[in-house]
């Protein structure tokens, strides 16, 4: 049996500062690295397998979606040969990965996060011009990307320290956890630092290793991820970086007797997909693959007709076109009781009127373009078909396809609770607005979707927000604040139904979907 664990001592946890850019200081350092950033563009990057670069025949370009016209970064694709190699290095490196002490890896992790934070800008600087993030948002992904790293770095601290047993006469007992294997980590574009930096190092403290499969519009961000990784000494072949489509190349990674866990964020569909692809017990396989799951959402917020009014408008707004709405907690619905329907309409279009809309790389844009062609061309889908209905479109709905992919903030009013774009996601800036006789209809109506993840209630009621507690099945319920803006550490965050395996990322829970726990007993007179 081991002997009892070294401490290893840190500081708690805090949350990486959010850059205020009223300030002149801070406006000028973030010029500077969209500049640095710029000029960094269009460049050929490669796959990494065992720290090795790999070239292969076939190509995709990463474009700026507020201006297709400018290449982010040129990579190569990976084939399902490639993945199955990279599987592979991936499971001879674990198994002497697997072996290093939890605080050592952490310690990689500290070290990542300090070296992230001190290139903050630039990091973020890259979401600017690859996903189309304003100043703000790009900010907050990149802090939120440091604050996993600090955050699993402490949790596997706690993981890998003793743990509590009950004593009994004679024996001597420990329980220790242990990592899974090989995971495949296919993040999405929407949070193309933070969600793959957490999806990733989580699985690399745990003693795991990885073959990381960035989103095809996000490949840039990742591999310079990837590469401070390699700055920072982490071991060659702990995490491999592969781009290319999912169907072929992203199922063979999934189907790999030898990959032992999936960790994946995205659309439903993809989701499903995956889970039933990795319950097919292939030849060789000596386990039940295990698979971690974050699929999308219908969030609702509730405005209650004992709302702050103003309040609530600033929080539907912020909800629902923060990043374009492309988040998976964006508020997509606004289910307002009908008492106060007219003046809660009257005040947010007046905060909407407000939005700027154009290239991010301008510090003055609220709003910047969707992330690709496909996904504006299905947005003006929905809105029309919200209009055919029944639904009354009383702002936006019209496009600018002319450089870039822009969708005009869109507000649709008079949408009943089964329409299509009451019950499908969208993922973009399209809200719709329902009216609700009572706030009993109003939880009725937040309850009807297959999704559960984000949601919110705005009312002065202190019964009506106890009931939502029993209620409103959610695995993030917010009350008199926006339904977005999770923190490490403070809002762990996963969703029920067909929102995910409710993962909770940045929570306590969340290392122990990558490991396994061992007993021991031994003996002793």
């Amino acid at each position: 049996m081991a002997g009892k664990k070294k401490t290893v001592k840190v500081s708690p946890f805090k949350n990486e500062p959010m850059t205020d850019f009223s300030k002149p200081a801070n406006r000028k350092a973030f010029e500077k690295a969209l500049k640095t950033v710029e000029s960094q563009l269009g460049k050929e990057y490669n796959l990494i397998i065992n720290g090795d670069r790999i070239r292969t025949n076939h190509t995709m370009k990463s474009l700026n979606p507020a201006n297709r016209e400018q290449v982010i970064g040129v990579f190569f694709d990976a084939n399902e040969e490639l993945a199955n190699k990279a599987v592979e290095i991936a499971h001879e490196r674990f198994l002497k990965w697997r072996t290093v002490p939890a605080a050592k890896r952490a310690q990689y992790l500290f070290k990542a996060a300090n070296l992230m934070r001190k290139r903050k800008h630039e990091f973020s600087a890259w979401m600017v011009y690859e996903v189309g993030k304003s100043w703000a948002e790009a900010d907050g992904d990149t802090a939120e990307a440091i604050d996993f790293m600090e955050f699993y770095g402490r949790e596997m601290l706690r993981y890998g320290a003793d743990q509590p047993l009950t004593k009994v006469p004679n024996e001597k007992n420990e329980l220790v956890y242990i990592p899974l294997g090989v995971g495949a980590v296919i993040p999405p574009w929407n949070f193309p630092l933070a969600i793959m930096v957490g999806m990733t190092t989580a699985a690399v403290v745990t003693g795991n290793t990885v073959v990381l499969k960035p989103s095809s519009d996000s490949p840039t961000i990742a591999y310079k991820f990837v590469e401070l990784l390699e700055e920072v000494g982490l071991p060659k072949g702990v995490v491999n970086f592969l781009p290319g489509p999912g169907s072929g190349m992203g199922d063979a990674l999934v189907k790999h007797p030898k990959t032992r866990f999936i960790a994946f964020t995205g659309s439903k569909a993809v989701g499903l997909h995956i889970n039933k692809t990795a319950a097919e017990t292939q030849s060789g396989q000596l386990w039940i693959k295990r698979v971690v799951a974050e699929m999308g959402g219908k969030d609702s917020i509730i405005v209650d007709n004992e709302a702050d009014l103003d309040k609530a408008a600033e929080g539907v707004l912020a909800s629902a076109f923060g990043f374009q709405g492309q988040k998976c907690s964006a508020c997509s619905r606004a289910i307002v009781v009908e008492s106060v329907h007219e003046k809660f309409m009257s005040k947010l279009l007046e905060r909407a009127k407000k939005l700027t809309i154009g290239d991010p790389t301008n510090y003055t844009n609220y709003m910047g373009p969707v992330i690709n062609e496909k996904a504006m061309k299905s947005m003006m889908w929905y809105i029309d078909k919200a209009k055919q209905e029944g639904g009354e479109i009383v702002f936006g709905g019209t496009n600018d396809d002319k450089i870039g992919n822009f969708v005009m903030p869109t507000i649709v009013d008079n949408v009943k609770p089964k329409d299509t774009i009451s019950q499908e996601e969208i993922f973009g800036p399209v809200l719709a607005v329902i009216k609700a006789k009572n706030y009993d209809e109003a939880l009725d109506i937040a309850n009807n979707t297959e999704y559960g993840l984000t949601g919110a209630v705005y009312s002065k009621n202190r019964k009506k927000l106890e009931r939502a507690k029993e209620e409103f099945h959610v695995g993030n319920l917010y009350f008199n604040r926006k339904c977005t803006g999770a923190l490490v550490g403070v809002h762990p965050f996963g969703g029920f139904n067909m929102s995910g395996t409710d993962s909770k990322a940045g929570g306590r829970d969340y290392l122990l979907l990558f490991l396994q726990a061992k007993a021991m007993s031994e003996k002793v007179k």
